[in-house]
């Protein structure tokens, strides 16, 4: 019962949207989701075998990195594309390189430059306010377009905290302020920052990837923070300890690696093909038998329908005789008259005459089976 309420109120929204109905109520805030296309733009369809099914998906990359894929790749109220290509570009440059390289290299400085202790020594720099601006703006942003529900844009804005976090870390280039001794408490306060940052990111992203925003917090030592802090930036506690032994969230896929994973799964669902029938033939014949049957080359000079039977054609030939030669061929399922005339056939020339409704055949025109249900003249 929900299933066919939901066709016919999405059925009756797009008579309203193409202006066929003049009311708005109950169809006001009903949103007609895309279609999921293929690589070719085409409509997925377990008839068309285009299929790739979620299942398949979760064995190869990871339930989360699926979560982000198909959330991400499925835009507000449009179609969106399904592919293993892009699959695995997402994987690589938006998990692997933008947010599971982020997490790893700020653990990693702050373990090989403090020992895994992270402490904010508040050695504030202009840089640095401005990542904070881009961070506690993240939730505002995130709110608005979950409100709207546009989750693939919420989970953008999620990601461009982090593609922040990225750019901060080239900025304030940490590898060089640890040449410096003086430069220490300007260092921890960066790596404080990215912390504090990444954090705050986990706790957003929790709701779209559960499993990765636990192993975050996890790796830097706090849990997830709840949501009426995320607009305030320093909560993480002071002298907080990352992990000493910090995991890869998502490691880059060799696509010619993944592509021989991926060729064993379509190989699953490829159709089987059915061994091909052997075409039952006649009793066999001996050399004397076949020396009876007199074959002659004839050319189609005229060819029509004929009226009492769908399945007969009427074809005159000329065989190089005086006479012009008529046969009735039941090939009108395959051909029509058009296609004949003109062409040369083989015709079986002895053969005894016999009336076909109400036409007197002279003989037989030579084809042959080509299938099933098919059948081929022999020109």
């Amino acid at each position: 019962a929900i299933l066919h309420l939901l066709y016919s109120r999405f059925f009756t929204k797009v008579l309203r949207d193409a202006g066929m109905l003049d009311f708005d109520e109950p169809f006001t805030n009903l949103l007609c989701q895309g279609m999921v296309l293929d690589e070719n733009g085409e409509v997925m369809s377990k008839s068309k075998g285009n299929v790739i099914y979620a299942e398949d998906l979760v064995d190869l990359f990871g339930v989360d990195a699926v979560r982000y894929f198909v959330l991400h790749e499925m835009p507000f109220e449009s179609d969106g594309t399904i592919t293993w290509d892009l699959m695995i570009e997402r994987t690589n440059s938006d998990l692997a390189n933008t947010l599971g390289n982020l997490v790893n290299r700020t653990i990693s400085m702050t373990n090989k430059y403090f020992g895994g202790v992270v402490e904010n020594k508040n050695v504030v720099e202009d840089v640095d306010n401005d990542l904070k601006s881009v961070v506690l703006a993240t939730k505002n942003s995130v709110q608005t377009k979950m409100d709207q529900l546009r989750v693939a844009d919420a989970i953008s804005e999620i990601f461009t905290l982090f593609k922040r976090c990225n750019k901060y870390i080239d900025e304030t280039m940490p590898w060089a302020l640890a040449k410096d001794e003086a430069k220490a408490d300007r260092l921890s306060t960066v790596l404080y920052n990215l912390v504090e940052s990444i954090t705050i990111g986990a706790a957003l992203l929790m709701p779209f990837m559960p499993d990765t925003a636990e192993k975050i917090v996890a790796q830097l030592g706090t849990t997830l923070r709840t949501y009426d802090t995320l607009d305030t930036f320093g909560v993480y506690p002071n002298g907080g300890k990352v992990t000493d032994k910090p995991e890869i969230l998502f490691a880059r896929i060799d696509p010619k690696e993944m592509g021989e994973k991926i060729a064993a799964v379509e190989a699953k669902y490829a159709p089987k093909e059915e061994p091909k029938k052997e075409i039952e033939g006649l009793a066999r014949i001996n050399i004397e038998d076949f020396a009876k049957i007199e074959l002659r080359a004839a050319k189609v000079v005229a060819c029509e329908p004929i009226k009492r039977a769908k399945k007969l054609l009427k074809l005159t030939l000329d065989d190089g005789t005086s006479t012009p030669r008529t046969v009735a061929s039941g090939i009108a399922k395959w051909y029509k008259p058009e296609d004949l005339i003109g062409h040369t056939v083989i015709v079986v020339a002895n053969l005894k005459p016999a009336v076909l409704c109400g036409v007197e055949s002279q003989g037989m025109i030579l084809a042959a089976d080509a299938g099933e249900d098919d059948v081929r003249v022999v020109f």
